[in-house]
């Protein structure tokens, strides 16, 4: 076998190395819901989900780019970045919160998510969208158009959907901000957010 020849064996084996590597990421994306917030940061769900994958074999890096306080505005300012960068298999999209709680325009709000849900689909990944409700306070019109998006925007794209992650948390499962889930609810989430996820991964 010639030098030549050599070489170009390794640089295919070292980019098709890459490509699996690569291939087989995750990316969280999502706001203090998936940062863990006020819990360590080893309790949060996307922790776990990372945990739970090396248990069962399945050869998947998680990557939690969640940030607390981010809006979906911040991230269509993310998420060409976080794509290159990681170029995930999956991308897990949870956004949103912030928004509602800002009492921002929904129109805005699902106009940005379709935007990420459209970056990350043209990187080739598949997406699941994570749902999100207000606290009744808000309004009944407010909330219910809000919690709308979400099926909307899986619907036109056609992408997975967890219509609401914290579902069956119960109230002493809350921080004292009522907002957010405690150490207690990650495993719950974890579950919740698992029987979506388990048909995106090959």
């Amino acid at each position: 076998m010639n030098l030549i020849l050599k070489i170009v064996l390794l640089l295919a084996a070292l980019t098709l190395s890459n490509f699996a590597q690569a291939a087989n990421n995750i990316l969280v994306f999502g706001d203090s819901l998936s940062a863990g917030y006020g819990i360590a940061r080893d309790a949060s769900w996307a922790h776990l989900l990372q945990q739970e994958l090396k248990a069962d074999g399945k050869p998947y890096t998680v990557v939690n780019a969640s940030i607390s306080g981010e809006t979906t505005s911040g991230g269509i300012r993310r998420i060409d970045q976080a794509l290159a960068k990681h170029k995930p298999a999956v991308v897990i999209v949870e956004l949103g919160a912030n928004d509602g709680l800002r009492g921002s325009p929904l129109a805005e709000t699902e106009k940005n998510l379709d935007a990420i849900i459209k970056r990350a689909k043209k990187a080739k990944t598949k997406v699941l969208l994570l749902g999100i409700q207000l606290p009744p306070n808000y309004g009944p019109a407010y909330t219910e158009r809000f919690r709308s998006i979400y099926p909307k925007l899986a619907k036109r794209h056609g992408i997975a959907l967890l219509p609401f992650m914290l579902e069956g948390i119960p109230p002493d499962q809350f921080l004292p901000d009522n907002l957010h889930p405690n150490a207690v609810a990650q495993p719950h989430i974890l579950r919740n957010v698992m029987q979506h996820l388990k048909p995106l991964l090959n």
